[in-house]
């Protein structure tokens, strides 16, 4: 599934507010459900998923602007603006127009022109351009250093401050640095590579414009270097440049008569280096500018985020099915008051606000036999069975009240084990090594049944915890 540029930093936003609201101050159920529902009008039906979640994004923001202007602040401070690229190559073109190419005295010394050391440094970028390229080839390049830059570039422009959105930007600051990193490792490319190739050709436009107003003396002076190596220097050096106008590189002797004090009028060795700039700068400097756009433009429009994720499986599953319907079997278990209520927000949490609830009575231990006379389900359903930690798991009695629920089951539904681990985690003293026993001694009762398991302590629930495990155990069923 994927986005473009836009649609994805507004839907990694609202993803942050809610991931990390977990006790719905911020933004509620209610609120949830009504984005969900008003997106669904608004896209209508056989719609992509994409479509869909972008949408609703889009109008929760707008929610959460009207209430705080934080959130959408930082999603603004967070787009990308056209205008920094546009400066950068501005300026580039202006500090290559700027750079005083032969100094003060008019005269240019052959063997140290700045024009010379722009050739090696793109030379010398292309060999490592090209030494990446083979060394990385068939793997994705490391992104270390430039997600840091960008996670720091983000967060320094969307700053969380001190409210209580504060952890809701810092964490989309971060969530974005991360998904964002291959456009802009695209985007830098670009403009790095344009900036380079304007730079390099406002080096040209300043030997051309200094030259209309001003005679310059080409000469050269070394102390070690004679005649025939100097033009062996500006045969390498000038050769794309000669080969491209047609003007030759002088011979030796006429190298070893301009030699200081003595000189010549520049303008050929001006077309030379001029040429030379182009051919070995400017035009595959564009050519790699433009093999990044297309790059930029590429993942710009397709910007990843993972449909099978838990958030976004969540919001789709109401979307594409309507309100899910779940219903939660306790056997030989009856729910306190602040566990019930623990059990109705992970639901809501992992299936949408919309999803409708049913609690069964509980099944008394050795009544599951009771289940194989009712009537089997006419409609797909999302069964839960709801299991106490604190008895042990007995394959005569939980295994076989496992096996009824799932024959009552309709085609297309799922059947998970929820285990309450909260009452047993009170006996225990909440040990580790006792509760992992425990743990294990359940995912192989339900393993037998093939069945997946969850495991959450329903009356203080971690809603990221449990919902993610009860979303791994709902993956696994509608394998």
């Amino acid at each position: 599934m994927s986005f473009d540029e836009n649609a994805a930093l507004e839907a990694a936003a609202v993803r942050a507010i809610e991931s990390v609201d977990r006790e719905r101050a911020l933004w509620s159920d209610d609120d949830r459900a009504w984005a969900s529902r008003a997106a669904a009008e608004v896209v209508g039906e056989g719609v992509a998923p994409e479509t869909f979640l972008a949408a609703r994004a889009r109008l929760a923001l707008e929610r959460i602007g009207q209430r705080s202007g934080t959130l959408p602040r930082a999603v603004n401070a967070l787009r990308w603006r056209p205008w920094v690229g546009f400066t950068t190559v501005v300026v580039a073109f202006a500090a290559g127009v700027a750079i005083d190419q032969v100094g003060g005295s008019q005269r240019i010394n052959l063997l140290a022109p700045p024009l010379f050391g722009l050739l090696l440094w793109n030379i010398a970028v292309y060999l490592v351009l090209a030494v990446g390229f083979v060394v990385r080839y068939g793997d994705a390049a490391p992104v270390g250093s430039i997600r840091g830059l960008v996670t720091r570039f983000a967060g320094g422009r969307a700053r969380p401050g001190r409210g209580e959105l504060a952890p809701v930007i810092a964490r989309l600051a971060v969530d974005w640095g991360h998904l964002s990193t291959p456009l802009y490792r695209a985007r830098a490319a670009r403009i790095l590579h344009v900036a380079a190739a304007t730079f390099a050709a406002g080096l040209v436009a300043g030997l051309y414009l200094r030259g209309i107003a001003l005679e310059y003396r080409a000469t050269w002076e070394s102390t070690f270097l004679d005649a025939a190596a100097v033009r062996a220097l500006l045969v390498a050096s000038l050769a794309p440049g000669a080969a491209f106008t047609g003007i030759p590189v002088p011979s030796v002797a006429e190298v070893e008569a301009i030699r200081v004090p003595a000189g010549e009028n520049a303008g050929r060795w001006l077309h030379l280096m001029a040429a030379a700039a182009a051919l070995v700068v400017i035009v595959p400097r564009m050519m790699l500018a433009l093999w990044a756009w297309v790059l930029e433009r590429h993942r710009g429009s397709r910007l990843p985020l993972a449909i099978d994720e838990p958030y976004f499986a969540r919001l789709l599953r109401s979307f594409l099915g309507g309100p899910m319907h779940v219903h939660v079997a306790p056997y030989s278990y009856t729910m306190p008051a602040p566990a019930a209520a623990g059990l109705e927000r992970l639901i809501r949490n992992v299936f949408g606000a919309s999803a409708s609830l049913t609690i069964m009575a509980p099944t008394v231990y050795g009544g599951e036999d009771a289940l194989a006379k009712k009537t089997r389900s006419d409609h797909p359903i999302n069964m839960i069975a709801l299991f106490n930690a604190t008895a042990t798991p007995e394959r005569e009695s939980h295994g076989a009240f496992l096996d009824h629920l799932a024959a009552r089951l309709a085609p297309g539904g799922t059947l998970t084990a929820l285990v309450d681990e909260g009452a047993f985690r009170d006996r225990s003293g909440n040990a580790p090594t006792r509760l992992e026993e425990r743990r294990a001694l359940w995912r192989a009762l339900c393993a037998d049944r093939q069945v997946a398991c969850a495991f959450a302590a329903l009356g203080a629930p971690d809603l990221a915890d449990a919902g993610a495990a009860l979303e791994r155990a709902l993956g696994e069923a509608l394998r």
